[in-house]
């Protein structure tokens, strides 16, 4: 096994979330530029979220079947299918259902892709090689997630909203290049279950295993927390906390810069601190931020805002890497795929429910009870992990982890 990522891995999974996020940036400005309506943007991120709920668990059972370079040479070809057939409906200036459904494609290659990544990383890199892998791939994604925003204001401001789908072709045909230059190798032959099965068996071993479990409702609670503070953020700022809107738009940006600083950092504080504090500190971290947003004072808003943002990136993004490798190196081989498609589509499943939760609290009870919610869900979040074995966690287990009853 290699020390670290291989260069045609990390392509592959950077370039893949490179591509997902300009092409939702790059839609959904170019439609609000030409003036579509706020139910039609909210059906084109609904499209492109809908991959990530739909695709995930059929292509985790995929994923554990097949080659893992077979799996992100078809994501590649779907983010150039998608993506050239949205770059010519922009050009035509169609922005309804058929732009919806490329959008859908694009982003479904995304979804297999990073399924392929995670089954295959733990192949190719040793455990306790695991988190330095997964932070340079974070770090990768922080990065470029900076630059997709930029690049698609770019070329909408220019009237080239197409040009940034364009580039989103171009980023998968990277893939396929790099993906050609995966393993070959296919899973150990196993019995065939049906489909639905074969889902619930990943769905079992996450409920029943005391690592992921906990992980699990974790990553729920703080989707949720997440997305009701992203949706009550803006107005609070605005009116409670009376910042301008530049001003919060310079405080929103430091949430990138946490995002890229845990992730440069990760590997060497995963390698010097413990296990269990980190998977304790990414969801503290966030109570602390939504906390500090709630309770500061007008004349301190700027500050406690930003600060707040940069904590829900390094905090997370920290917690992100440390529980990505602990799943790598708990899970069996034959049930990567599903159980990352399994907590995929959970997370995912939430940020809707996150987003209407914290928009409703809004009108009902007034901004600013309403700010107390996320930070209430991220203390769940939190206790999710404190009341688990975790906490008390040194480094990486080498191997599987028994569960009850065997």
């Amino acid at each position: 096994m290699s020390p670290s990522i291989p260069v045609a891995l990390l392509l592959t999974g950077v370039m893949a979330q490179f591509a997902d996020k300009l092409a939702l940036d790059t839609i959904t400005l170019a439609v609000t530029q030409a003036g579509a309506s706020p139910r039609l943007v909210g059906l084109l991120v609904a499209a492109q979220s809908a991959a990530w709920l739909l695709v995930s668990l059929p292509a985790g059972v995929v994923a554990d079947r097949v080659a893992p370079r077979l799996l992100a040479l078809l994501g590649g070809l779907l983010m150039i299918a998608g993506s050239l057939s949205g770059m010519a409906l922009l050009a035509l200036g169609e922005t309804g259902w058929w732009l919806a459904l490329s959008t859908f494609v694009a982003a479904s290659g995304p979804v297999v892709i990073s399924l392929s990544v995670f089954v295959l990383l733990p192949r190719m890199v040793a455990v306790s090689s695991l988190p330095r892998a997964n932070g340079r791939l974070e770090l990768g994604r922080a990065v470029f997630s900076l630059a997709a925003p930029l690049m698609a204001g770019w070329a909408v401001a220019r009237g080239i909203g197409a040009f940034g789908l364009g580039l989103c072709a171009l980023l998968g045909a990277i893939v396929l290049v790099a993906a050609s230059r995966l393993p070959r190798d296919r899973p150990d032959a196993a019995p065939r279950q049906p489909l639905h099965r074969a889902i619930a068996e990943g769905g079992a071993f996450v409920l029943r295993h005391p690592y992921l479990r906990p992980i699990a409702l974790c990553a729920v609670a703080w989707n949720v927390a997440f997305f009701a503070f992203l949706a009550i953020v803006t107005p609070y700022a605005a009116r409670v906390l009376l910042l301008a809107p530049e001003t919060i738009g310079l405080a929103s940006s430091v949430y990138g810069g946490g995002l890229i600083v845990g992730a440069f950092l990760g590997p060497t504080l995963i390698a010097r601190l413990p296990t269990g504090a980190l998977l304790v500190f990414g969801p503290v971290s966030s109570l602390c931020g939504a906390a500090m947003v709630a309770l500061a004072p007008a004349s301190l808003g700027l500050p406690a805002l930003a600060l707040a943002f940069f904590l829900l990136g390094f905090g997370p993004i920290l917690w992100f890497i440390v529980q990505t490798s602990l799943r790598q190196a708990v899970t069996p081989k034959a049930l990567l795929g599903r159980v990352s498609a399994t907590l995929t589509t959970a997370t995912f499943g939430m940020r809707p429910v996150g987003a209407l939760a914290g928009g409703l609290a809004g009108e009902w009870f007034g901004l600013e009870a309403a700010m107390l919610l996320p930070a209430a869900i991220f203390a769940l979040s939190a206790v999710a992990i404190l009341a688990s074995e975790m906490p008390r966690l040194r480094s990486l287990p080498e191997g599987e982890v028994a569960l009850p009853g065997r």
